[in-house]
């Protein structure tokens, strides 16, 4: 697996950035795109993040002070084929964070997340969720998928089925995913925002769903908005948003958005 760590000198994506937004002074805040079920994708991501705070601390008298701080946008379940070792993964690393060591993490809802809890609560009006990445997530925990289920019956069959085979510390890790996170002049949510809308007024349909009219929006959200949900080629840095969903069960590319101070860095694994 080959790898990829760009720097981004307050461009990209065919616009210039108007705004210079700075995360708190000193900190290393990395923003981790949609795993979707890619846990080897993520080992190698993590493995180039634990590389970049050595580098940095290495390179900066400062840099051993310094906080680092993992922001994952959601979207860790479904699509790829190893939804149960992402949540292994994330969940180790939410217990390691808790006792202190290591960077700090946070974690936020996906869409995916949502439906999956969605379908436990109530797996007959839920069961959408099998139709888009849900079949995948119950085969990583050894339940026989289905496509298309609306009978009830079969319908609670996979629900108990997937409980049954459910850690608690997974159920625990999904229950208590947040819906956004701000970090000095960044806003991390998973989807977006409603434009024109306080941040403290947003819906959760909106944080975890959204697309227009937030995509299009060209209006300063008074953060800068860093987020998934909508799979771009490359990184897309916008004046107002940066969107890092580099669709990893499709294209092998799982992203990451370094930021320090007003410095900012892609690190992206590549098949």
């Amino acid at each position: 697996m080959r790898s990829l760590v760009r720097r981004l000198w307050g461009g990209g994506g065919g616009r210039d950035v108007a705004r210079v937004a700075a995360g708190p002074a000193g900190w290393r805040i990395y923003a981790v795109g949609d795993v979707h079920g890619e846990r080897r994708r993520l080992e190698a991501l993590l493995t180039m993040i634990t590389a970049d705070i050595a580098a940095d601390i290495a390179g900066d008298a400062d840099g051993l002070a310094a906080p680092s701080v993992l922001v994952f946008l959601g979207d860790y379940v479904d699509r790829g084929a190893e939804s149960r070792g992402v949540l292994d993964i994330l969940c180790a690393m939410a217990m390691t964070a808790a006792r202190g060591d290591g960077p700090v993490c946070r974690f936020l809802l996906g869409n995916h997340e949502a439906a999956m809890l969605a379908f436990i609560k109530d797996p007959v009006a839920g069961a959408g969720w099998l139709n888009f990445g849900g079949a995948e997530t119950l085969a990583s925990y050894g339940v026989t998928p289905s496509v298309g289920v609306v009978d009830r019956a079969r319908c609670e069959s996979l629900r108990d089925q997937l409980l049954a085979r459910l850690p608690p510390g997974h159920r625990a890790f999904l229950q208590s995913l947040e819906s956004m996170v701000v970090l000095g002049d960044y806003l991390f949510v998973h989807a977006g925002i409603r434009p024109g809308i306080a941040l403290e007024h947003q819906s959760q349909d909106d944080l975890l769903w959204i697309r227009e009219p937030f995509l299009s929006s060209r209006r300063d959200h008074g953060k800068v908005v860093v987020h998934g949900h909508t799979v771009v080629d490359q990184p897309l840095i916008l004046a107002n948003r940066i969107c890092i969903d580099t669709g990893a069960y499709d294209t092998g590319r799982l992203t990451a958005l370094r930021l320090r101070g007003t410095d900012r860095h892609m690190i992206q694994t590549e098949s």
